[in-house]
C-alpha cells in the first residue's frame, strides 16, 4: 500500500472537482499537498484531472528530487515547491484555469473589487504576476513576491493559483477567485456596481474569527 494514502485520496477528490466544475480541462492544472516538512505529493505530467488516480501521484522533497512515483511529476511543480519553501505554514497548492479568472489574468487585471464578503472574508486582494513562460523557472519567479501577503494570484495569460493550510482550502480560495471573477464581469456588463466601503470591509474582517468557530463542530 502507497505511503499517504488519505492524502492522495484527498488530492484525487480535489482533482476531479476541478474537472467536474469546469476549472480545468484535458491536461491542465496541478495539486499538491506537503505530507511531511520537506515532503510533497503532487499530481502527475500529462494526465488529465478528472482521470488521475492515488498511484499516479510523484512524491518530491522541496528540491524537486523525485522520491517515489514512476511518473514525471507536473511541469509546474516548481511552482509549488516555491509556495512551500517560502511559507512552512502553507500546506496545500492548486492550479487551474478557471474561464473566468483567466479571463481577469490575460486582461492584466487583479480582483481587487470590494463587491462580495467572501472575497474580502476568505481570500482578500489577487494580483496577477507578470507573464512568465509556463514550464520554466520564470513561473514562481513570477509568484515569488506576493506568497507571504496573498493567499491566490492570477498568473497572467495563464490561470489562478490559491494556496492554503490544507487542500480543500486552498481548493475553496480558488473557487471564490472564479465565482468573483465571474460575478464581476456580470455587474460590469449591467453598468457597474457599488463596493463595500473601507469601513465595512474593516467590520467584515473582524468577524472573521466568529465565521471560523461556526465552521468548527459544536463542543
Amino acid at each position: 500500500m502507497a505511503r499517504y494514502e488519505s492524502v492522495r485520496e484527498e488530492i484525487c477528490r480535489v482533482c476531479r472537482l476541478l474537472y467536474d466544475r469546469g476549472y480545468v480541462v484535458s491536461n491542465d492544472g496541478n495539486v499538491s499537498a506537503r505530507v511531511e516538512e520537506d515532503r510533497v505529493l503532487i499530481t502527475p505530467s500529462g494526465v488529465g484531472k478528472g482521470r488521475v488516480t492515488p498511484d499516479m501521484l510523484v512524491l518530491c522533497d522541496l528540491e524537486g528530487q523525485i522520491l517515489e512515483g514512476d511518473r514525471h511529476p507536473s511541469s509546474e511543480s516548481g511552482m509549488h515547491l516555491m509556495v512551500y519553501r517560502e511559507r512552512p505554514d502553507v500546506r496545500a497548492v492548486v492550479h487551474a484555469h478557471p474561464p473566468f479568472s483567466t479571463a481577469r489574468a490575460i486582461c492584466r487585471r487583479p480582483l481587487t473589487e470590494r463587491y462580495l464578503a467572501e472575497m474580502i472574508l476568505g481570500l482578500g486582494e489577487v494580483p496577477v504576476t507578470e507573464f512568465a513562460m509556463p514550464s520554466t523557472a520564470e513561473v514562481p519567479d513570477s509568484v515569488r513576491p506576493f506568497v507571504r501577503t496573498h493567499s491566490a494570484v492570477l498568473l497572467a495569460n495563464h490561470g489562478s493559483l490559491a494556496w492554503g493550510p490544507d487542500l480543500l482550502s486552498a481548493f475553496d480560495r480558488l473557487e471564490v477567485m472564479e465565482q468573483t471573477a465571474k460575478v464581476c464581469f456580470l455587474v460590469e456588463r449591467m453598468g457597474g456596481g457599488t463596493e463595500i466601503s473601507p469601513e465595512q470591509a474593516e467590520a467584515l474582517r473582524s468577524m472573521a474569527g466568529f465565521y471560523q468557530r461556526l465552521a468548527e463542530k459544536r463542543s
